[in-house]
């Protein structure tokens, strides 16, 4: 049965840590009676699960990994074939989709999660909800959104996301307090109605919540993009971070501070290159400890996104971990002439320039210490040059790659694929 309460997170951090103590203690006798992957993880170490009682005590135990998901998927099973009540299936953005079994509770636990995070962007059951995202293909997301909406009381409209002309007539329609979905969904919406003589701030959108793209930046200030929403709609901006494996929402409050992680839900570490815990604040992998979890528990899921985590209290009286923006996926990460950088580092610079609308990269092998990466760029402005990017992108971020540009159709054809549920703006070629 899902332990649960709404006010958790504004509690003593004494007594959110009392309460994860206790909820790991039972993850942990869950995974010792019914994961046949840990049971035989724990034997192979020579560990007992049951050892582990409190959040330092995770240390001792190994990685959960993608390849192991891919690998030994039916071992993570821990109900009985007819107790699956749903099939999801990961986005595979990098590498196949992974099938995870939720069980009624799972579901449960997934309404309370998002019921959870959309009080805390401040959504209520006076608002009247668009979900632009992907509620088909066993997607969890756009699934998840609509039971947290539910729970919450709210007015729902699934608009789903293949086609922007259609979310932009719902918006016209039904007018919509708040949208869910990717950031550049929502600038390409706003675009659309401003074709048609609309202004987007008069549609009545008082907030947009943001999936699958980071709208603050590693400062916790927006980002150039979460400003461009913010002026083009005039409404409230918060980013989300959220994984099928995890299963959990972190979001942003009002205050913008990182987002919220749900502490009866879910256990975070950030950790470096050798798998050792950072100080908060510092930069790292985000591996996660799902509580509550009944169809395919996980321990210590290496998530491959980069992130901080926040343990100060916020201003909005939770004193819940946060994390920060995503900086990128550990397996992106670009080494060009003696320089790191993530993707979305380099989409930042990109959303700065009002000429472009579209855009992705594509790097492949150039030798040892550097990647060659090509930024493909869609503009229907006939001033903006490659030169003009590639400039702007040394000046920024010290890095610069090859720029081309192309007929804006073009790249979003490359970019918004029916298959995906947001839009793929990263190729990686190379072979090593």
């Amino acid at each position: 049965m899902l332990s649960c309460s709404d006010q958790l997170a504004f509690a003593p951090p004494g007594v959110i840590s009392e309460q994860q103590q206790l909820l790991l203690k039972q993850h942990m006798a869950y995974l010792a009676e019914h994961s046949i992957f840990y049971q035989r993880m724990a034997r192979e170490h020579g560990l007992d699960l049951h050892d582990v009682r409190c959040y330092d005590d995770l240390t001792a135990l190994p990685f959960t990994t993608k390849a192991d998901l891919e690998q030994w998927g039916d071992e993570f099973l821990c109900i009985e074939e007819r107790q699956i009540a749903d099939i999801c299936l990961t986005s595979g953005t990098t590498g196949l989709p992974v099938a995870f079994m939720q069980s009624r509770d799972d579901l449960e636990r997934l309404a309370f999660n998002e019921y959870l995070a959309f009080s805390t962007a401040g959504l209520t059951a006076d608002d009247r909800v668009l979900i632009a995202a992907a509620i088909d293909r066993c997607f969890m997301a756009g699934m998840a959104y609509f039971l947290g909406l539910k729970k919450i009381g709210a007015t729902v409209i699934r608009g789903g996301s293949s086609s922007v002309a259609v979310v932009a007539q719902l918006i016209e329609r039904f007018r919509p307090s708040a949208l869910v979905g990717v950031p550049t969904l929502f600038l390409a919406l706003a675009e659309i109605l401003h074709k048609k003589g609309i202004d987007p701030c008069q549609c009545g959108v008082k907030r947009l919540v943001c999936i699958g793209e980071p709208v603050l930046d590693q400062s916790l200030n927006l980002s150039v993009l979460g400003e461009r929403l913010k002026e083009k709609w005039q409404a409230e901006v918060h980013g989300t971070y959220a994984s099928t494996e995890m299963a959990a929402t972190f979001v942003d409050c009002s205050y913008g501070c990182g987002g919220h992680l749900p502490p009866e839900l879910m256990l975070v570490e950030i950790v470096n290159e050798q798998g050792q815990r950072v100080a908060p604040g510092e930069v790292g992998e985000v591996v996660a400890t799902p509580l509550q979890v009944t169809g395919m528990p996980l321990l210590r899921f290496k998530t491959g996104d980069v992130a901080t985590l926040y343990t100060d209290p916020c201003e909005c009286g939770r004193n819940s971990w946060r994390v920060g923006p995503v900086l990128g996926r550990k397996n992106q990460m670009l080494k060009y002439r003696g320089t790191t950088v993530y993707p979305p580092a380099i989409f930042a610079v990109l959303q700065e320039l009002a000429e472009v609308q579209a855009f992705y990269i594509e790097v492949r092998d150039d030798y040892a210490l550097s990647d060659q990466i090509r930024v493909v760029v869609g503009s229907r402005c006939p001033d903006l040059t490659a030169h003009h990017v590639e400039e702007l992108l040394a000046a920024r971020i010290r890095v610069k790659p090859e720029v081309v540009i192309r007929d804006v159709d073009a790249v979003r054809s490359q970019t918004l694929q029916e298959d995906k549920r947001k839009p793929v703006t990263f190729f990686d070629y190379r072979t090593s």
